[in-house]
């Protein structure tokens, strides 16, 4: 019997990947999406890489905060277990505008698991964050570091992770695997599906990859006097396919019988500075990129990367892909795409 899940935020970065692993996996895969910021071309591609598989993927426009609207896709269909990426990401944007973080964030999340459980689907997978680190006094990240947000975007991840646990301690019928990303970058190898963030990019791979594709003039590293190998920050980045790979394994995992609320690193394990990931990128593309140098920004951290230790053993996961092939698979779907999924008037 194929298994049926939903995903949400499935037309954005991560979830697009994964809902194309999903389908190549054999399972029937829902999206719900507002499309706020995401792009509804994400998934007819997605269909299109599936093959034959692309016909069990179902699109619905919904904002997870339409409580009625969330209702008719869940009385639709019977779900095993949902896959919840929904959520706003800026971090800068998040600072500026926390109401708009928490109402999206939160009671998108709270709507979610509500209808979860009036319709008796408890298995959840969900899309955190290593910001929920805040700044580690030491590396690597292991699963039981204290947790403090450093902004709103990564205190929206952390109290959803308690919500979670609560929900659990309440209920012993859920069974929830909360996943802590580290730098999601790279793109299918087709190229066919990537990033493409509207406005101006706040990580530094899709800014790189705007660069070397002449839509910005270069780019600014903030931070050079870090006591890292080469003063910039170091940062563990991980491949988008080996994350979506992570979450089929979460998903294989709720299906054994006492998993709880339990929490899993997905990263490499390996530190990269800003320096190293552009001069990989200058390698991969064959681009020269500007850069100017800038002040540290408040609220970065010197350097993060994952203790990948427990996901590996427990999920028996592993990131298969390095730097080289995060650049040269960024750059074959920003070659390919220089405007993502737009054109070159419909981007600012």
């Amino acid at each position: 019997m194929a298994y049926n899940i939903l995903v949400t935020g499935g037309a954005g970065y991560i979830g697009s990947h994964t809902v194309l692993q999903l389908l190549l996996g054999g399972y029937n895969t829902v999206v719900v999406d507002n499309l706020d910021n995401a792009s509804d071309i994400a998934l007819e591609r997605v269909k299109e890489l599936a093959g034959d598989f692309g016909k069990n993927l179902v699109f619905h426009q919904v904002d997870l905060r339409d409580k009625p609207a969330l209702e008719n896709v869940f009385a639709e269909t019977k779900f095993d277990a949902v896959i919840h990426f929904a959520g706003l990401k800026a971090v800068g944007e998040s600072v500026q505008k926390p109401l708009l973080y928490f109402n999206n964030n939160l009671i998108g999340t709270i709507t979610l698991l509500e209808v979860m459980a009036a319709h008796g689907c408890k298995q959840l997978v969900f899309s955190s964050s290593a910001t929920v680190y805040g700044w580690p006094k030491e590396v690597p990240c292991t699963e039981e570091f204290p947790l403090s947000a450093a902004n709103p975007y990564g205190r929206t991840k952390l109290f959803i992770e308690e919500i979670c646990h609560d929900i659990y301690r309440s209920d012993s019928e859920w069974k929830i695997i909360l996943l802590r990303y580290f730098n999601p970058v790279g793109a299918h190898p087709s190229g066919y599906i990537g990033e493409d963030p509207r406005g101006i990019p706040n990580n530094l791979m899709p800014y790189v990859q705007q660069v070397a594709v002449g839509r910005r003039p270069h780019l600014t590293v903030f931070g050079t006097d870090y006591s890292t190998k080469d003063g910039t920050g170091v940062r563990d980045y991980i491949h988008v396919v080996d994350l979506a790979d992570g979450h089929i394994a979460a998903l294989r995992k709720l299906s054994e019988a006492n998993i709880g609320c339990e929490v899993y690193n997905l990263g490499t394990g390996k530190g990269t500075s800003v320096l190293e990931m552009v001069a990989a990128f200058e390698k991969a593309s064959g681009k020269k990129i500007p850069l100017v140098m800038a002040d540290r920004r408040p609220g970065d951290a010197e350097t993060v990367y994952a203790a990948t230790e427990k996901a590996e053993r427990e999920l028996s996961w592993k990131a298969n892909y390095g730097v080289d092939e995060m650049c040269r698979d960024q750059w074959n779907w920003a070659s390919k795409n220089p405007y993502g999924y737009g054109s070159p008037d419909c981007t600012n």
